[in-house]
């Protein structure tokens, strides 16, 4: 019986594996969207992203469904009482930085009009399809997530380094670093 075969990563446990099947890799051009992903990569940082996935529907319910202009004008009351949460990751830094990067998000809507023009620019708006063969072989960034990270953190964004714009790169889509041999390589 011939199995599915799926990047390594995805075999770990359920919810990473649903994760990979339907939603790692698939271009995402909603600004919403792309703002969470933004913004779960940089809770991630020096975690695993089970652990994100596991806390995901929290997020989304403590930072209203990551709307923009709604997480831009939380209260330090309310990030604050986040700090206590045990459904999401409870680093202060982490919590600030969602509101901090909401607000850098307004300026870059109000400067390019979408999210999703200006993030994909780094890309020439179409995905960087690679072909890798083994795991060891993906980098952890790129010439692109290194261009990325740099203009982010001259418009006030957080949590954005090289590693984690690679991160949101794949995950959203703009790259495609499913294993040669994976049932989703080019599937999108």
């Amino acid at each position: 019986m011939h199995t599915m075969q799926r990047c390594p990563w995805a075999e770990r446990s359920a919810i990473e594996r649903d994760y990979h099947d339907r939603e790692w890799g698939v271009p995402v051009h909603d600004d919403r969207t792309l703002f969470e992903f933004l913004c779960l990569e940089g809770a991630q940082a020096g975690l695993s992203w089970r652990t994100v996935l596991d806390k995901r529907a929290r997020y989304r319910e403590v930072f209203h469904r990551f709307e923009i202009a709604r997480v831009a004008v939380m209260s330090d009351s309310e990030l604050e009482r986040l700090a206590e949460d045990p459904g999401i990751i409870r680093n202060r830094n982490k919590i600030r930085a969602m509101r901090d990067n909401a607000r850098a998000a307004l300026d870059v809507l109000s400067d390019q009009g979408s999210l999703d023009a200006y993030l994909w620019s780094f890309v020439g708006g179409t995905t960087i399809r690679n072909a890798w063969q083994q795991p060891n072989q993906v980098p952890a960034s790129t010439t692109q997530s290194e261009d990325m990270s740099r203009a982010l953190k001259q418009r006030g964004f957080r949590f954005v380094g090289p590693t984690i714009c690679y991160a949101f790169m794949q995950a959203t889509g703009m790259v495609d670093d499913h294993l040669a041999h994976c049932f989703r390589h080019a599937a999108n």
